[in-house]
């Protein structure tokens, strides 16, 4: 090994320690665990099940609407949180007089904890007329809008955590997202205008070209989060009303902790791990077939 691999080897060991350690070896822990009937305070002995416990949870309707309701928010989620954090990336990206002002303010949702973010906004979702989004929504429709108990409707219940979701979270792709416009050379826009080509024209063909690996990056991280999503879900709703806003991480915590079914929640953190891992690897093989044909 010569100094350059030895140094590289050195500097980047750190890392792989904490990736083995925090990442590796618990997963594989997860891994053994789901292959047990291990329960905390059960009188039974640790026995192995092998796929016994996969079968029972893919039976339960439960964790089946968990995975439907992950699959939902993500599809409904991520490309709108994506789409609105590049509209205020490209409406923040200029020199205005008190633009750093404007950028902290949509990026202040962000550093705020997603456990004050999900109490007000219950406040907000509150039942009745008085409720503040019963109220604006009854001023829009001009008197025409019935008021609804958001957090305990079916049909409203994950929409209103959709909601809840985009507006904590949109700030922190639009940071990515401005950086990313930034970094692209002022010498392609002078070089488009000369050419005669428009804001319309300069977006289609220089801005999003040019933002494809920051984009690629956003969407992944933005599914990532977004099939993880616990918290509001805990605060807000709990699940309910009847598993209309369950999730598989609220199904797993719910399984571990609340009924100290240990080994049913390390299955399903192993579920959740394998699809996300599916999805991520569908995006970047799309992502890779794009850019082989442009």
């Amino acid at each position: 090994m010569d100094s350059r691999n030895f140094i590289a080897a050195f500097m980047s060991a750190p890392a792989l320690v904490g990736l083995l350690l925090f990442v590796v070896v618990p997963f594989l822990f997860a891994v053994a665990l789901s292959f047990t009937n291990l329960r905390l305070g059960s009188p039974l002995p640790l026995e192995w099940m092998g796929f016994e416990q996969y079968r029972r949870i893919f039976s339960d309707p439960s964790f089946v609407r968990a995975l439907l309701n992950n699959l939902v928010f993500v599809v409904v989620v991520v490309p709108l949180q994506t789409v609105l954090a590049l509209v205020l990336a490209l409406l923040l990206n200029r020199r205005l007089y008190g633009i750093t002002w404007f950028r902290t303010l949509f990026f202040m949702p962000v550093v705020f904890p997603l456990s004050l973010v999900a109490v007000v906004w219950v406040l907000i979702f509150a039942p009745g007329p008085n409720g503040m989004m019963n109220a604006f929504l009854d001023l829009v429709s001009l008197g025409n809008w019935t008021p609804r108990d958001f957090l305990h409707d079916p049909y409203f219940a994950l929409p209103a955590i959709m909601l809840t979701s985009i507006w904590q979270g949109t700030g922190f792709q639009m940071v990515i997202l401005l950086a990313g416009l930034q970094a692209i050379p002022a010498e392609l826009y002078e070089a488009a205008a000369i050419d005669g080509a428009g804001r319309r024209q300069q977006f289609w063909h220089i801005t999003l070209p040019q933002l494809r690996n920051t984009l690629i990056f956003v969407v992944l991280v933005t599914t990532i989060l977004a099939s993880r999503l616990f918290d509001q879900v805990q605060i807000m709703t709990q699940g309910g009303p009847n598993d209309a806003s369950t999730t598989v991480m609220f199904e797993t915590v719910e399984a571990a902790f609340a009924r100290q079914q240990v080994a049913r929640g390390a299955a399903m953190t192993v579920i959740l791990f394998l699809v996300v891992l599916l999805i991520t690897r569908l995006q970047r093989r799309v992502a890779r077939q794009e850019r082989e044909v442009t």
